[in-house]
């Protein structure tokens, strides 16, 4: 059996650019792009999820987008079968799969499998579920904390999903995620790959996000989530993201919506997100290129991407 294709992986935090950076390689390496981000995968949650505009996905073919409906359940290893899927196809058409997205449990789950914990459990999650309603989200964290420190350091106290994931792997098995996470080491990898990423300075990314908030409140997000809310997706897993789950809480508490304190709020959760990509990235190789570079693409470093790897 033939090994599989090595893989480009644009990585990088929110508002960095990696869509545009995506189809600018996919464009000059005869590729398709395959989105890694778990707002995107969803139908309908549109502007605030950044998904790429027509006129990129015209300039280069995008998978793993608009696939489920916002109330389906979605997890990586449910994301990894699908992107296995797409990159196996793209492949066989003799073209570069490119990995594109944020969502770094997806990346590191599709790059190198998941632990072998035990299965979700819906009656447990229903109990966590209860928790969080009654005594809030940071009850589940703290029982996390005590069992799992590690894992509760890695994760927010608001991540419910990933917190009560945890919290339901200890109580199936008796032994923490993050021992399982360790004993499977994530050394193992399932597909060649390249990380690339573009590098900006604090300042520079801080500027970038604030400008990309404004222009999507700006194209109609307020609108859209309330569009979502009026069709049954409130409790939507997608709604809880960022961006969207501060316009859902304005609207939901019948305050004034499209005013800079909403911007703001959006603004700042966005930030602590991206602080959040960033210390993921800072242990990963990625070849970062800087903005010039990135937007020139220049034959030497397309020469160093296209590069076999050792």
């Amino acid at each position: 059996m033939a090994p599989p294709m090595a893989l480009t992986v644009v990585v990088g935090p929110t508002a960095s650019g990696k869509t545009a950076l995506a189809v600018s390689l996919a464009e000059r390496l005869d590729g398709e792009i395959v989105s890694v981000d778990s707002v995107q995968i969803y139908r309908r949650f549109d502007l605030g999820s950044g998904k790429p505009t027509d006129a990129e996905r015209a300039r280069a073919p995008h998978h793993c987008i608009d696939l489920v409906d916002p109330l389906d359940s979605m997890d990586a290893a449910r994301f990894s079968e699908l992107a296995d899927l797409a990159i196996a196809e793209i492949s066989a058409r003799g073209r570069r799969p490119i990995v594109c997205g944020g969502t770094f449990l997806w990346v590191r789950a599709l790059l190198f499998g998941l632990a072998p914990a035990p299965p979700a459990d819906a009656g447990v999650r229903e109990r966590h579920a209860a928790v969080a309603a009654q005594e809030g989200r940071e009850a589940l964290h703290r029982r996390l904390a005590t069992v799992d420190p590690i894992a509760a350091r890695r994760l927010a106290p608001n991540d419910f999903v990933r917190v009560s994931r945890a919290l339901e792997v200890y109580e199936l098995s008796g032994v923490t995620l993050s021992a399982w996470q360790s004993a499977h080491g994530f050394r193992a990898p399932r597909y060649p790959a390249r990380l690339v990423g573009i590098r900006h300075s604090g300042e520079a990314l801080d500027h970038r996000i604030g400008d990309r908030v404004a222009a999507m409140l700006a194209a109609g997000w307020i609108d859209e989530v309330r569009d979502l809310i009026a069709d049954g997706y409130a409790e939507a897993r997608p709604m809880r993201s960022v961006g969207y789950r501060q316009i859902a809480e304005e609207i939901l508490g019948n305050q004034s919506t499209g005013d800079a304190d909403l911007a703001t709020r959006i603004y700042r959760a966005t930030r602590v997100f991206a602080r959040r990509q960033r210390t993921w990235l800072r242990d990963q190789p990625v070849r970062w290129l800087s903005p010039v570079e990135a937007a020139a693409l220049p034959a030497t470093v397309l020469a160093e991407l296209d590069a076999p790897l050792d």
